[in-house]
């Protein structure tokens, strides 16, 4: 009965809400010509002015800052009909089809935003018009992430989801729920190829162990134990002690993944950041998907160095990563990476030379999270003042590196606090990133637009339905990486690939040496 109750209420109260939108888009129109001139824009919040956006994003709902006691907004390009819209609250939500309308029609143009508010004197003031532009190059229309607490302590709720950057529709990934607990982390989508995935998973419950590498391949599900991963000179079938597959990047074949094998320690400090991560060990090696194999070669997994964030070349010919000498944890912050880079040829095999692409000693900075742009002419990476873990460091900035002339900067779209966690779009003309620039406490997801010449656009924040949302959202945006097509696997898959015991009916990776002979 009091269920009953409940829904007719909350039936009646969205119908009079629905009504009452009907009424505001019907409500006279504001003559914005006879309005009185602020002579300035208006403040929005989320700040979408002065960019670039995407023709395929959802509506870009934003709250007028302004004193008032009525709005009215009108939005506007060269070509289609303009949006119209009025309302008694600062709530600006913008209809998803005349939207999608306007900026399909209007491709390559600009987008303009005219808003107009009355005052408890009755009278309407003009604002100047917000201008934006709508690029002709369309984003990945899904983004992945993981959604966690800012906290340190135990995992809850960690979850991976996709958006549809289309609209607002958000859908569950897998969920460390599944399988009682742990982490699930790293997930990372083959370029060209939609059907394949990889995450990692973590955690031991009840003598269960949920460790793995989860591997998805155009509707197979599978959990790999990696960890055959050997120093050279070791057992053909020695482990690395608690290293598992950490951070990883599919092959442009989609048959193998270069992964990085991390036994990771995380500390605290009494102040400032209390979060820090430090690599005892890191080294990379290769998944072989056809053949179940792990390889590496001494020139990557070295054991005086180390060795993570593995990046492909578009064409495949070269893996990029980070590399540092190792250091006790009381000299943390002396640990700096360099940039790397190592030929490989997929048909034999055969690895290249080892090459530095890009010494720590002449930036100062740690450099980490290299990504090449699909057409192999950037590279994107972060730069801290030390250690593989930027997420965590105030000091984390966007760099681009031209791989054609080695010359690189330190990218305008970078706030005061941590910018990383970045990716491209399959188009090379979007990024996306994590940054902690509103609080400095919990990350969202941003974009930005990437010309030709390596020019970025202000960042544009991820649009939600409410403009209010991350106002109250408390959990932190992590590892957003684009992809052209939704989730490979279901999230009861995953589950079931997850749950397989370790040494059971999950497999172990066979151990495979490296052949003989350099690449010419």
């Amino acid at each position: 009965m009091k269920k009953r109750m409940f829904l007719g209420i909350a039936a009646t109260v969205l119908a009079l809400l629905g009504a009452g939108a009907f009424l505001a888009r019907h409500r006279p129109s504001v003559d914005f010509a006879a309005a009185a001139a602020a002579n300035r824009p208006p403040s929005i919040r989320p700040d979408y002015s002065d960019t670039v956006i995407p023709p395929n994003i959802a509506p870009l709902n934003f709250l007028v800052e302004e004193p008032g006691t009525d709005y009215a907004v009108r939005i506007g390009a060269a070509r289609g009909r303009a949006i119209e819209l009025r309302s008694r609250n600062a709530h600006v939500v913008i209809p998803m089809t005349r939207w999608r309308q306007l900026l399909e029609a209007n491709r390559g143009q600009d987008l303009s935003i005219d808003v107009c508010v009355r005052g408890e004197d009755g009278r309407w003031t003009r604002f100047d018009p917000i201008v934006n532009a709508i690029a002709d190059d369309a984003i990945d229309n899904y983004l992945f992430y993981r959604l966690i607490r800012p906290i340190h302590t135990v995992y809850v709720d960690v979850n991976i989801y996709q958006r549809d950057l289309r609209t607002y529709a958000e859908s569950l990934v897998v969920s460390n729920r599944s399988f009682g607990g742990g982490c699930v982390n790293c997930h990372t989508l083959a370029p060209n190829h939609p059907g394949r995935m990889v995450l990692q998973t973590r955690g031991v419950k009840d003598g269960v162990s949920y460790n793995g590498m989860i591997v998805i391949r155009d509707g197979e599900v599978k959990k790999i134990d990696t960890r055959t991963l050997v120093r050279p000179g070791e057992s053909d079938r020695g482990r690395i002690g608690k290293a598992m597959a950490a951070y990883s990047a599919w092959h442009p074949n989609g048959q193998i993944v270069a992964f990085s094998a991390n036994d990771i320690f995380q500390f605290f400090h009494a102040v400032g950041e209390v979060r820090d991560v430090f690599d005892r060990e890191s080294d990379l090696a290769l998944y072989h998907a056809d053949a179940d194999t792990v390889t590496t070669t001494p020139d990557i997994s070295m054991p005086d160095r180390l060795e993570t964030f593995p990046a492909w070349s578009p064409d495949g010919r070269f893996l990029y990563f980070s590399s540092a000498e190792p250091r006790p944890q009381s000299q943390h912050k002396e640990v700096r990476y360099d940039l790397m880079r190592i030929g490989y040829d997929a048909a034999t095999g055969r690895w290249g030379d080892l090459e530095t692409v890009l010494p720590s000693k002449q930036t100062g900075l740690s450099i980490t999270e290299p990504r090449v742009s699909p057409d192999g002419r950037w590279l994107l990476c972060c730069m801290s003042e030390y250690g593989a873990f930027p997420v965590y460091q105030p000091s984390s900035d966007l760099y681009l590196l031209d791989l054609e002339t080695r010359e690189y900067r330190r990218l305008e779209i970078n706030s005061p606090r941590c910018d990383s966690w970045h990716c491209w779009s399959a188009n090379g003309r979007w990024i996306a990133f994590a940054s902690k620039r509103r609080d400095g406490l919990f990350a969202r997801v941003y974009f930005s637009h990437v010309d030709e010449s390596g020019r970025v656009s202000k960042p544009v924040l991820l649009p939600q339905k409410d403009p209010s949302f991350y106002d109250r959202f408390l959990k932190t945006y992590n590892v957003p990486e684009l992809a052209t097509a939704p989730a490979p696997a279901s999230s009861r898959a995953l589950g079931r690939a997850i749950r397989a015991p370790s040494d059971g009916s999950s497999r172990g990776a066979t151990w495979q040496p490296p052949p003989t002979g350099k690449l010419q």
